[in-house]
């Protein structure tokens, strides 16, 4: 800037600032701070509140009769009762600046649902169970369908069409199913959301008695649950599957035929194209060593069709999660 100043007594400060494309405006502001910084400070206007009357006002907004209503609403109800304080807008002034233009109550906050993290390295180990509406032959009748799956073979390993949802029907499904597994005390985890059947105090006692962990999806996250979601898609997204079911024997036939389906012939995708049973039955290691044989067979007689590497099966992953925890961690 000295070298500016140098030039401006040459050549004046009009040619000076021209030549270094600074506007004249800044140099003024630059050379006299003390005009613009040192200037006093404005008062308050003579009508203004005192501080005492803007905290009498913040009170009454925030009182037992009023901490509810908007401050228009306050406003009026002291006008009727011959009581001024000021106008609406300096109301909301003074709210504003105590950061209080909301509900001025405290108010009730859901708690913070931990997000569950399960995880099944084998048979066994995570079901997960949900109940879904079956349309019946006449409008606003249903047949619930419950159904129990295990996260890591995808097999259903128990189901049950009811006409009626209920928590007694399901503790007596998960009882009779985990001993048709050979549940042991500690072994399996029973992942489910927040329905009135799986939230039920019987079940509660019942996979406590047994020795089962139990876990909830968060409020309103269907994420927390995506197996017994997709489960139910390919249920009803089946060719065969009816717009209603005739009665309640008609959608327990149905199911007996899809459920056999699904667990012995359908080969699933995130199992690396094997069937549920082959792989709740610890039959995967030999189903896919027979296909490698294959595969190598292949290989052998025409070999120049596989271009890369010699050919594999899909694998089998070795683990299986409900929300794996964030590789970053927590934020």
């Amino acid at each position: 800037m000295n070298t500016t100043l140098t030039l401006s007594e040459q050549v004046g400060k009009v040619a000076a600032c021209q030549a270094l494309g600074v506007a004249r405006a800044s140099l003024y502001r630059f050379c006299q701070p003390s005009s613009f910084t040192d200037a006093p400070q404005r008062s308050a206007p003579p009508r203004a509140l005192e501080p005492a009357e803007r905290q009498t006002i913040l009170d009454q907004l925030n009182s037992e009769r009023f901490v509810d209503q908007a401050p228009a609403q306050v406003y009026a109800a002291l006008l009727d009762q011959g009581q001024y304080l000021c106008s609406v807008r300096t109301m909301y002034r003074i709210l504003d600046q105590h950061d209080q233009v909301r509900e001025r109550r405290n108010q009730f906050r859901h708690p913070a649902y931990q997000k569950p993290e399960l995880l099944a390295t084998g048979a066994n180990q995570v079901w997960s169970w949900d109940i879904t509406k079956l349309l019946g032959p006449a409008k606003w009748t249903y047949f619930y369908l419950y159904v129990l799956l295990d996260i890591f073979s995808r097999y259903t390993v128990g189901w049950m069409i009811a006409s009626r949802e209920s928590a007694t029907l399901a503790e007596k499904l998960i009882r009779e199913t985990c001993q048709k597994q050979g549940i042991a005390p500690g072994q399996l985890t029973v992942h489910a959301d927040r329905g009135s059947s799986m939230t039920s105090r019987p079940v509660a006692l019942l996979l406590a008695d047994l020795g089962i962990t139990k876990t909830h999806s968060r409020p309103h996250t269907s994420n927390d649950n995506p197996f017994s979601e997709s489960h139910f898609k390919t249920l009803k997204y089946r060719p065969e599957f009816p717009d209603r079911f005739g009665s309640i024997q008609d959608s327990r036939a149905f199911c007996q035929r899809f459920f056999s389906w699904y667990n012995a012939e359908h080969h699933h995708s995130a199992l690396g194209w094997l069937t549920p049973q082959v792989v709740h039955s610890g039959q995967s290691g030999a189903v896919l060593a027979s296909r490698q044989k294959v595969l190598d067979q292949a290989f052998q007689i025409t070999p120049e069709r596989f271009v890369r590497k010699p050919p594999q099966p899909p694998r089998l992953l070795d683990k299986v999660w409900i929300n794996p925890p964030d590789p970053k961690g927590p934020e």
